[in-house]
């Protein structure tokens, strides 16, 4: 079995109650914070450990604390982002539902090295139940001295506030998250200035991701230094991966960064092989907005070395023959399964979630959709593909925040990869129109193992 640090005490029973909680060692590494260290050494901690932003950008999170402004007298704050709305990913719910109070902990250690006094998590709305959670524990833990004035008797006044989100995946972007705290809608804003110079109503604000959060807990126990050897180069600590798709034994996963993809793909303590004996044809290993990558090379890099679970295997080559980690969602997609017919769905989706405050991403979002709609139900020529491809190229890195990006580069990596398979639907009118995935051959040939 893998290291586990964050689910360790998952299926403890009670464990998502104050009482267990506290009895199976929560709340330690807490007190241990507030009482014994400086927020000098809680970020030294957090800077050692080599923890990157767990959300998606993989940003190194000491370093996104240490860039907080401080001016005198002017609060600052932490917003915890938990509007989870990545296709594919799901992990940051199963924290929050199961680990309520491993999350406050983790929030309250980070309060009181950033001097946030009123913290907030920014959940979306389709988790009500889980908000309902986190309400239920942060009542607990301020009942039992962990919330509120003068905690622990070190003079620090911190309180947590659950604020539901509309269901917007735009609101995943930091500063969209922001607008909508502030009760506006919630469109990305152009930077500079950054959130830690001006955020949450203009004040210093650090935004971080659930399972960053959490993290903090396990690192202030152990130390950054320990928590930095588990992992490999600068994949330091566990990732927590949602696995779905065509696989026996869908799921949150935590790992060290250590195992390989086929191991993870094929392996019964983890995802457990392909179902119903199916070949594998492809995956998206970080969310819908990472490229796609065909079998052979989400096994192999394209030097043949085995593409190891990290921020550095699973990009190298860049976008060429690589993807990224993302945030974690790991879709498998079996030999049946139609690339143009998925991408499509994709392209649908940051269609609808565009905020349409960039001109490429609110019209190039829709041309794609149309178009890939066109191909997918037998009417498309092979000149779509080129403008499809010339469409996406004109949409990344020309809008304010990454959703242009996400919505280009699954449009990009399935061309790149199975563009004759988007042949396929051009020169197959009649079939394309009742078929589902078009020809099974285009699964890479792949090591299976026995």
């Amino acid at each position: 079995m893998g290291v586990k640090l964050l689910l360790e005490k998952a299926n403890v029973p009670g464990i998502r109650t104050y009482d267990v909680y506290r009895r199976e060692g929560g709340y330690s590494a807490a007190e241990k914070a507030l009482k014994e260290m400086s927020i000098e050494a809680i970020v030294e901690e957090v800077k050692k450990s080599g923890l990157r932003g767990r959300g998606g950008a993989g940003f190194p999170a000491g370093m996104k604390w240490s860039f907080i402004a401080k001016p005198e007298g002017v609060p600052r704050h932490l917003v915890c982002n938990a509007d989870e709305s990545e296709p594919g990913t799901f992990k940051d719910r199963y924290l929050m539902e199961f680990l309520p109070h491993l999350l406050l902990e983790g929030l309250l250690i980070s309060s009181f090295a950033l001097g946030s006094n009123d913290t907030y998590i920014y959940i979306r709305g389709e988790y009500a139940w889980v908000a309902d959670i986190l309400e239920e524990a942060i009542q607990e833990a301020a009942k039992n001295g962990w919330l509120g004035k003068n905690i622990l008797g070190t003079g620090f006044d911190c309180m947590i506030h659950v604020h539901l989100g509309a269901g917007a995946y735009i609101c995943g972007e930091e500063t969209a998250l922001i607008e909508s705290l502030e009760g506006k809608r919630g469109n990305p804003r152009i930077k500079p200035p950054f959130p830690a110079i001006q955020g949450l109503w203009l004040r210093p604000t650090v935004v971080n991701n659930v399972e960053t959060l959490a993290a903090v807990v396990p690192i202030i126990k152990m130390g950054g230094d320990e928590y930095a050897k588990i992992g490999v180069g600068r994949s330091t600590g566990t990732k927590l991966i949602s696995a779905c798709g065509n696989i026996n034994k869908p799921g949150v996963y935590e790992i060290d960064m250590t195992i390989s993809v086929e191991d993870f793909i094929y392996s019964d303590e983890y995802c457990g092989g392909i179902a119903n004996g199916k070949k594998l044809k492809a995956c998206i290993p970080g969310g819908s907005s990472v490229p796609i990558l065909p079998a052979n090379l989400l096994l192999k890099t394209a030097k043949g070395e085995t593409r190891y679970m990290n921020y550095e295997s699973l990009s190298d080559g860049g976008f060429a023959t690589g993807s990224m980690m993302g945030s974690g969602g790991f879709i498998i997609l079996d030999e049946d399964q139609c690339i143009v017919k998925n991408t499509l769905t994709l392209a649908r989706f940051y269609r609808h979630e565009s905020c349409g405050q960039c001109s490429p991403c609110r019209e190039g979002t829709g041309w794609m959709e149309k178009i890939l709609q066109k191909i997918e139900s037998g009417k498309g020529e092979v000149s779509d593909i080129d403008l499809l491809w010339d469409i996406q190229r004109k949409i990344e890195g020309n809008t304010i925040c990454p959703l242009g990006d996400a919505a280009a580069w699954p449009v990009a990596a399935a061309i790149r990869h199975f563009r004759d398979e988007f042949e396929w639907h051009i020169n197959n009118r009649e079939l394309s129109q009742t078929s589902n995935f078009g020809l099974q051959h285009y699964a890479d040939p792949i090591h299976v193992p026995a």
